[in-house]
């Protein structure tokens, strides 16, 4: 069975908004192939906050080409193999929402999330991110280009496999154990049922009685739990309150700072756009303006 890492870059808050895709293929046990290219999105609407994440600019794919002829070359060992991504719900649903933009048939993939097995055989407090598990094993890779992330969760799969003897990479959804999700094949649609959707389900419940101007997200923590962060406004300026138990307490925690650091890594509420919301208000803010929750402002050791 053919297994490859994918990764995609966006040029927006849409999942149909592909600009760059990066793909590398495992075999014998390590990387034997890598690839990237440039994907002219169907608009040329970058977000300023996904330019930031992946520095691709509207002239760089200008005269690319499009998602389907680019993926052309790819999707016949996609379809046929065992696909690798970190936070794979993303990826796959940017390759199939592109897909039917394109009006193209979305066939059925078979995919492993890098991200759940590295929450289970690498677990951490600081989050399993894909820079934070790569530098945790000394995976030397340029994060938020397409083809490097690709080769970074190729090789956290591999890592993942020499730690817990599973043999190969199919291996690891016996040993984990974690079943392969199968995504049939048809028009886009979300993801079926997994874990989080009941949670997504109640968010997006909520979203849709708040105000037009309101801004919530929600957070998957280190440990898998769900925390809402929400924006509030006060005498003093921006308050972003968290339900978690630092958030509680009043006290800025780690979801907070993802939120105003623009770093979407454990985002599962998929509302990008409310980032770059919150990035334009801070930024905007009058002088003497405070975000609360302070950052914790931690002292080196002499």
């Amino acid at each position: 069975m053919t297994c490859l890492a994918i990764d995609f870059e966006t040029a927006n808050e849409r999942r149909d908004s592909a600009c760059a895709v990066g793909l590398a293929w495992i075999e014998g046990g390590r990387v034997v192939r890598r690839e990237s290219r440039l994907i002219r999105p169907p608009e040329l609407r970058f977000s300023p906050g996904n330019i930031r994440v992946h520095g691709i600019l509207p002239a760089d794919v200008r005269d690319k080409s499009a998602f389907p002829e680019v993926m052309a070359e790819f999707l016949p060992d996609l379809e046929r193999g065992l696909i690798l991504a970190h936070n794979a719900p993303f990826d796959m649903g940017v390759l199939r929402a592109s897909l039917a933009a394109h009006g193209r048939p979305v066939p059925a993939f078979s995919y492993l999330c890098t991200l759940q097995i590295a929450r289970r055989v690498f677990p951490d407090p600081a989050g399993c991110g894909l820079g934070k598990v790569a530098g945790r094993l000394g995976i030397r890779f340029e994060h938020h280009d397409a083809g490097e992330d690709a080769y970074a969760c190729a090789e956290i799969a591999l890592a993942a496999v020499r730690e817990t003897g599973a043999g190969d990479v199919a291996g690891l959804a016996r040993v984990l154990p974690m079943p392969v999700t199968r995504l049939a094949p048809g028009p886009d649609r979300p993801p079926p049922a997994r874990e989080g959707v009941s949670g997504r389900a109640l968010f997006a419940a909520r979203r849709a009685r708040q105000a037009p101007n309101e801004i919530r997200f929600m957070i998957r923590g280190s440990t898998g739990n769900r925390y809402e962060v929400a924006l509030e406004e006060k005498p003093f300026g921006l308050y972003l309150r968290c339900s978690c138990m630092a958030g509680r307490n009043r006290r800025r925690c780690r979801h907070v700072d993802a939120m105003v650091d623009g770093d979407v890594t454990d985002l599962i509420s998929a509302n990008h756009a409310d980032v770059e919301r919150l990035r334009r208000l801070i930024e905007g803010a009058p002088a003497g303006h405070r975000v609360e929750p302070e950052r914790v402002r931690r002292v080196q050791a002499a």
